[in-house]
């Protein structure tokens, strides 16, 4: 499904046209003439090889997984993504950087976090963590930069990696730059033997562009992360519906073609049970939880959240946020949920939701008719807003 209008109008004061484009808090799942019951919900999804229970990545950021986190979530049936250019791989103990990071005053955490980020990240380093991830019996994610993955990721693959992301802003096959070699991902992706998944993207072109070199699978998000930046700092993103939906219609033309099919993972801006399930019904495969998962007892950011690209040297495009503590990685993904604003029990949420749509399994939750609906959060609720409950915090 395209989430655009048939006939953009003029883009004033100039004669260009100007699409529009959705946020997942302006679409709604329309429920099915047939049901099917939530236990009988299959949420499993592939990668490669790789097969998970549960469609939810943890986001890789230091605020978000570690060693104990990936590992942890890993025998839930969903999988952490462990940052190779962070604090876990700067230093033997990152205790006392992570301690830093959360203590730091609000007007010196950008400082704090490029002094913390500026020690090298050290191969004996990224090896050990892989290592003990592998150790934990789980599978092993590692993300990486484009400008770094041509070393990282074959020394994290050595090292046991099952998989590898290949994650900046926005990755193109075709990036050009005159200052040097640019990496390839096509070829990246031809010398590892690991699946390698790619992002991130925010266009039906980006996807194909990331399709067409190989990637298993497409991350797609620009901006729309709690603690990101960056459609405010460079004013450049597209909204989660219409991205999401742009990518899957990219992916299931680039099946059609070849018959390979390539999982979209979404990346960004989703926190609560409905946008999980809005972000499946769009055509994404799996969901990669950033802020949500922060706010778990056993996450490494003290109750804290930062994006990765907050302590660039020359353009932060993230903050430190604070996010709470608030129940368990079993509690925020498996339930019982002791709370009524849909952050806990998000599998259970969106086998609800897949059952009230008659979706047996996620691909099944691609073809549910989505509708507009920005009213669909407010309507009906004024008492929850006064009151600050629900679907009013």
């Amino acid at each position: 499904m395209t989430l655009e209008s048939a006939a953009p109008p003029p883009f004033l004061p100039r004669a260009r046209a100007a699409r529009r484009a959705y946020g997942l808090d302006e679409i709604a799942l329309v429920p099915g003439a047939a049901t099917v019951d939530p236990e009988d919900v299959d949420l499993s999804w592939q990668v490669g090889p790789l097969r998970f229970a549960l469609p939810f990545l943890a986001a890789a950021m230091d605020s978000v997984t570690d060693v104990r986190t990936a590992v942890l979530l890993g025998r839930l049936g969903a999988a952490g993504v462990l940052n190779l250019e962070g604090v876990q791989t700067r230093y033997a103990d990152p205790a006392a950087a992570l301690e830093a990071i959360a203590a730091a005053p609000p007007d010196e955490v950008v400082a704090r976090l490029r002094a913390i980020y500026q020690p090298p990240v050290r191969e004996e380093l990224v090896c050990a963590r892989v290592a003990a991830i592998k150790a934990g019996g789980v599978p092993c994610i590692v993300s990486v930069t484009p400008a770094r993955a041509a070393h990282l990721a074959p020394l994290a693959q050595q090292a046991g990696a099952d998989a590898v992301l290949v994650q900046s802003t926005v990755s193109s096959d075709r990036h050009r730059s005159r200052r040097g070699e640019v990496t390839s991902l096509r070829a990246l992706v031809e010398r590892l033997e690991v699946p390698v998944m790619i992002g991130n993207c925010a266009t039906a072109e980006g996807a194909a562009d990331l399709l067409e070199a190989g990637a298993a699978a497409v991350f797609v998000g620009v901006g729309p992360g709690a603690a990101c930046t960056s459609r405010r700092v460079l004013g450049v993103g597209v909204p989660q519906a219409t991205a999401i939906a742009e990518a899957a219609s990219a992916r299931d033309a680039y099946f059609r073609r070849t018959g390979r099919y390539v999982p979209i993972v979404a990346d960004g801006g989703i926190g609560v049970g409905g946008e999980v399930a809005k972000a499946i019904a769009c055509g994404a495969d799996a969901v990669m939880l950033g802020s949500a998962l922060a706010r778990a007892v056993e996450a490494p950011g003290r109750g804290y959240h930062w994006g990765m690209a907050t302590p660039h040297p020359a353009l932060p495009r993230g903050t430190r946020v604070r996010v709470g503590t608030a129940g368990t990685v079993e509690q925020i993904l498996l339930g019982p949920a002791l709370v009524d604003d849909g952050s806990q029990n998000l599998a259970g949420a969106l086998r609800l939701a897949m059952g009230l749509c008659g979706a047996a399994d996620l691909r099944a939750m691609h073809q549910v008719e989505i509708i507009l609906a920005p009213a669909l959060a407010t309507e009906g609720k004024r008492l929850q807003f006064t009151q600050g409950v629900g679907q009013g915090r």
